[in-house]
């Protein structure tokens, strides 16, 4: 009788466990694609895609936690400016007032549009788009202040094309 009843148990634990697995994959496909559609709103999906699947967080964020992510990615990559920007300032002779002009908007963006964004994003994003709107401007102008032999070009690039998607993703909350 014993031998009976653990076969019927052990069938409804294995469904049990199937089920629960199906439920995991199901969520993990409905977050893989709030992901995919929020980066098809914006004007660089390869980007977008490619910086919120870097982030663990963002398998169970909402469309505000994406952006949340975005602007994460955002000062990460204005600290290494600014880093580059000090670096530059130590080593080089060259072009002293464009750096300093970079220092300074790098620090605007990291002591101001950042927290802006990050204080505003949950309450009034539109306080949030507003500073990823300017660190992109900061980030072009620091580019324009060498006069087009900009040594930062690269990460200049980067911390602008970062702010214009996680610009877009805060549009979705608007």
């Amino acid at each position: 009788m014993m031998n009976k009843m653990k076969i019927p148990i052990s069938i409804i634990l294995v469904l049990i466990t199937i089920a629960v697995h199906s439920c995991a994959i199901s969520q993990e496909i409905k977050d893989q694609n709030l992901i995919a559609t929020t980066c098809k709103n914006t004007p660089n999906y390869r980007l977008c895609i490619n910086t919120l699947q870097a982030d663990r967080g963002s398998a169970a964020a909402d469309v505000a936690g994406l952006g949340l992510i975005m602007v994460a990615a955002v000062k990460e990559k204005s600290r290494e400016a600014l880093s580059a920007v000090n670096k530059l300032l130590v080593k080089s002779r060259t072009n002293p007032k464009a750096l300093q002009q970079c220092r300074d908007a790098y620090k605007a963006v990291l002591e101001g549009d950042v927290p802006e964004a990050e204080q505003s994003l949950r309450g009034n994003p539109k306080f949030a788009e507003n500073g990823m709107a300017d660190v992109a401007v900061e980030a072009d102008s620091c580019e324009a202040a060498f006069g087009g032999k900009s040594p930062l070009t690269v990460v200049n690039k980067a911390v602008r094309d970062l702010a214009v998607v996680a610009r877009a993703i805060i549009r979705n909350l608007l």
